[in-house]
């Protein structure tokens, strides 16, 4: 429950500012803010647009020519 209300969040925080960010920026980003909220066992991946498949998308990098996913261990 904890774990949604945060994606949540970070999904509000994700706009088109962060489009046009550098993939792995993106990442550490977010990976530095799931860790400061204690989120464990998860995995952030960055993924072409067309191959995101069931992962929850929680950002976009290189003007939405990829998707950063997040997904539970």
């Amino acid at each position: 429950m904890k774990s949604t209300a945060l994606l949540i969040a970070l999904l509000a925080c994700i706009g088109q500012a962060h489009a046009i960010k550098a993939c792995e920026e993106l990442k550490s980003e977010i990976a530095t803010q799931l860790d400061g909220k204690g989120v464990k066992g998860y995995t952030l991946e960055v993924v072409d647009s067309d191959k995101v498949a069931d992962a929850k998308v929680i950002g976009s990098c290189e003007g939405g020519k990829k998707k950063l996913t997040y997904t539970r261990k």
